[in-house]
Order: C-alpha cells, then sequence, then structure tokens
C-alpha cells in the first residue's frame, strides 16, 4: 500500500506525500535496492509519526529502517517546543544503545598468531560480563548507583575507570545534564544495579577489528587513524535498566494522556508537561547509565589486554548514541530554534562547528560510527553540513535487520554460523549458540549499501572502513 504510493525525489530519497492525519511528509533514505527490503509496517509507522503534534519538516527513515516499537527502528522526528511531544517509542527500550571505537598502537601483524588471537578472545570475553540479565563486575549501593545515573561516564573516570580524554571524545561530554535519580522507578533502580559494566545481549558486542581501507586519506590522519591498523569496538546501552524506564513511562503516559487511537504504541506527553520533564529526565538518566557502562567496559579492556601487550594503548575515537532524544539548535524556516530531536535506531552527524563537539571535531565534522555485522565490515563517517538540512544531522545507526530473531533462530544454527565465520577469519564467542543464530550476518542488510547511500547524499561521509577479527557476543 505504501510502497505504490512513495514519490522518488531523487536519487536515493523517496517521499510518503502528506495526507488525511499527516502533518507532514514521509521522507525516507533509500537506494532501490534497500527499498525491497523495507516491510509495509515500518511505512506505516513512519507515516503514523507523521502526525504526532508538534512534528516538523518530515518524519524520517534512514537506509537501515525497519519495524520498531512506535517509531521504526532508523526512525527520527523533530518536533517543536511548544506544540510538540515526547514519545518512550521515539527513542526506543534500550536507551541508550550506542557504539564506541578504540584506536589503539597495535597492528595486523600484532595479532596475526591463532594461538594469540584465542588468548586475546578469551581475555576480552572473561573481562567482559555478557548475556541475558548476566551481572557486573562492580557491586554498587543504590546511592552510588544514583551518582551513576547523574554522572555517566564522568563519573566512571571520577572513580579512577578511565581519563578525562574518554568522555571528552563522548557525545554530550558523556552525561546527560538533565537527569534526577527521582524520576527513575525503584524497580529500574533495582534492575540497573547488579549490571553495570557487562555488554548485554541481542546485537551487542564487543570486537577486535582491523582499518583494511581508508576512504579520506587526509581526515583519517588527523583522526589517528591508518590502515592494518587495530580498532576495538563497543556496542552496548542501558540494560535492565533502560528498559524499566521505557515500561514505566509507557504506563503513566498512557494513563495520564491515552494513546493516539492510529498506533497504541506512540503514547506521548507535551514536552513541556509535567510528565514529559520527568520522561526526560529519566531517559537522561538511562543514557548516563549506558555512558558509564562503555566507560568501564573500556578500562577492563585496557587493563586485560595490557597482560597480552604490556605497551598496548587505546584511545577513544568517539563514542555516539543510537537511541536518544536531545534538544538541539537547527534553522527552522531560515531562524536557529531549539528543537526536540529524537532518534531511534539512528546516529547524530553533526558537521564542522557545533558547538556540542569537542574543539577538535568543531574543525572537521563529528566522527559517525556505524557497525556491521559480526562477519561484516563497520564504518567510520564524518558528520557534514549539508546533512542538517536534510535529516536533522542524522544517519543510519547499523546494518539494520532484515529478518526477526525468531526466524534467524529457525533458519540457522549457531555452530554453522560461528564455523561460516571462521572460514571468513573471525572468531567468535559468545553466551549461547542461539545468540549467534539470532545474529547471523544473512539476518541483516547490505552494510556496504546502507552506508553507500549517507555517503552520496551527503548525510556523513566516509572515512574508513574496519573489518572484524575477533568477536564477543552477548
Amino acid at each position: 500500500m505504501y510502497k505504490e504510493k512513495l514519490k522518488k525525489i531523487e536519487n536515493s530519497i523517496y517521499q510518503i506525500q502528506k495526507e488525511k492525519k499527516m502533518l507532514v511528509p514521509g521522507r525516507l533514505f533509500l537506494s532501490d535496492k534497500l527499498l525491497k527490503l523495507v516491510e509495509e509496517d515500518a511505512l506505516k509507522q513512519i507515516v503514523n509519526v507523521a502526525k504526532l503534534p508538534g512534528i516538523l519538516k518530515y518524519s524520517i527513515g534512514m537506509s537501515d529502517m525497519h519495524v520498531g516499537y512506535g517509531f521504526s527502528i532508523g526512525g527520527v522526528a523533530a518536533f517543536d517546543m511548544d506544540k510538540g511531544v515526547i514519545s518512550p517509542g521515539g527513542v526506543g527500550y534500550d536507551i541508550n544503545c550506542s557504539v564506541r571505537l578504540l584506536k589503539t598502537n597495535l597492528t595486523e601483524k600484532d595479532i596475526q598468531d591463532k594461538a594469540k588471537q584465542k588468548k586475546i578472545l578469551n581475555t576480552l570475553y572473561d573481562s567482559t560480563p555478557s548475556g541475558v540479565g548476566v551481572k557486573g563486575n562492580l557491586r554498587l549501593s543504590q546511592k552510588e548507583l544514583k551518582e551513576v545515573l547523574t554522572g555517566g561516564a564522568q563519573w566512571a573516570v571520577e572513580k579512577g575507570y578511565g581519563n578525562k580524554e574518554d568522555y571528552e571524545n563522548t557525545e554530550e561530554g558523556g552525561c546527560m545534564k538533565n537527569a534526577d535519580p527521582r524520576d527513575v522507578s525503584q524497580k529500574a533502580i533495582g534492575r540497573g544495579m547488579p549490571q553495570l559494566g557487562s555488554l548485554g545481549a541481542g546485537n551487542h558486542f564487543l570486537e577486535m577489528q582491523i582499518v583494511d581501507e581508508i576512504f579520506d586519506k587526509d581526515l583519517a590522519k588527523q583522526w589517528g587513524l591508518k590502515k592494518g591498523q587495530v580498532t576495538i569496538m563497543i556496542h552496548c546501552g542501558s540494560r535492565g535498566l533502560g528498559h524499566q524506564v521505557a515500561s514505566d513511562y509507557i504506563k503513566l503516559m498512557e494513563k495520564e494522556y491515552g494513546f493516539p487511537k492510529f498506533d497504541r504504541e506512540l503514547v506521548n506527553a507535551p514536552i513541556k508537561s509535567e510528565l514529559g520533564k520527568k520522561y526526560f529526565s529519566a531517559m537522561s538518566c538511562a543514557a548516563n547509565f549506558g555512558f558509564a557502562n562503555k566507560q568501564l567496559i573500556t578500562h577492563w579492556v585496557r587493563k586485560e589486554i595490557k597482560k597480552i601487550f604490556p605497551k598496548f594503548n587505546a584511545e577513544v575515537l568517539y563514542d555516539v548514541c543510537h537511541n536518544i532524544a536531545k534538544f538541539e539548535t537547527h534553522k527552522v524556516d531560515g531562524k536557529d530554534k531549539e528543537i526536540l530531536v529524537m532518534r531511534k535506531g539512528a546516529t547524530r552527524a553533526f558537521g564542522p562547528g557545533r558547538k556540542e563537539l569537542p574543539k577538535h571535531y568543531q574543525k572537521t565534522g563529528q566522527p559517525v560510527i556505524i557497525p556491521g555485522t559480526m562477519g561484516t565490515s563497520s564504518y567510520v563517517l564524518v558528520g557534514t553540513e549539508q546533512g542538517e538540512s536534510l535529516s536533522w544531522s542524522s544517519t543510519a545507526h547499523g546494518a539494520g535487520r532484515v529478518e526477526s530473531r525468531s526466524k534467524a533462530i529457525r533458519t540457522r544454527d549457531g555452530e554453522t554460523v560461528k564455523q561460516e565465520l571462521a572460514k571468513k577469519g573471525i572468531q567468535v564467542r559468545a553466551g549461547s549458540l542461539k545468540g549467534l543464530s539470532e545474529e547471523a550476518p544473512q539476518a541483516y542488510k547490505d552494510i556496504d549499501e546502507v552506508v553507500r547511500v549517507s555517503h552520496e547524499l551527503g548525510i556523513a561521509k566516509l572515512v574508513a572502513r574496519v573489518r572484524p577479527v575477533l568477536v564477543v557476543k552477548g
């Protein structure tokens, strides 16, 4: 139904024209190849988001879009501060699910030996708890956890887990400022207390990779990336705490305001309402948990790899959010205006000059990290000025699923996936074979095509490609 109505604006840009109760059109950044993979229900979600009060310009779907809760995953929408709403479905259950890339002083030659690879893989696995409901390495009191919820990665560094440069090279400086733990339920705190410093399950991972292609030599050199270099990528979120925050506020908003007849999953509250403010505060707390989570994992990875390579060093290139709402200034009708941008399975991609970026990235634009699958490459891109007007400075966040988890489990077994990866020179260790089945590379879209769309449209431009060698899966 919706695919039939799509209008091609230009290469890789499609539009769902405004109709009925839509306040704005839908805008999709998809190649013809990727469009064939998009579900009708995902397009319906784009249409439904376009009906939310105060939405500005477009309801957007990125090149990795697929069905999510409320918003499609790969969905982006911006809202007027006075007329607009905030919706947990526009952020997701895994608040601040995000990716951090570490650039190291190791080279491909340092990790070529198969026995050494196995030792490194086991070290990474043992140092980073992973899996459904698994506990982290840290035991905190409620008082300490509340400090995490306000301090984020900065709290972790103050406690000796890393250095100042780590959070300086993190989105929001690794700490959302509007966070008040009083807005987080006791149940959410209870779920988060034992899980800080753990990967979790699903598509979360810890990878050791090799830079195998440089697209922008000058920028890669400025950023300290070079061919043959070893990098480490960490992908995780806010664990059970973030999930509970989403559940709590979905119920509270439905009780207070009801739900849209066109989609119950898009429950929302006015941005400036008491409940809207409380959700943003609780979401910020969960985001800070996510920032601290990655900071702790970074510290333990450094500590343990140093036992194998005594001179090992790893610096944070950048750390980007995937599921988050932000107050940002953008041009609306030609004037700078503060708005709320919700990115659900989408990455912020600020170009040069944005004050939110560290000074050294204000000159170049921010690094954008888009992971692939455990069997394919991941990419580093750079944000652009062009993205400001096209997509509220947003791009894709990953390959995007093309199969449900249940279908992936039914159609392939984990041991086979493991063997196929080994043939590609990729060693993997996971909490379960079921997890490998769920996350088989075939269950995802073509990451090369996803980033090609972003690059060619100028939403974010290619800088470097990395390929996986050692993978820890939740």
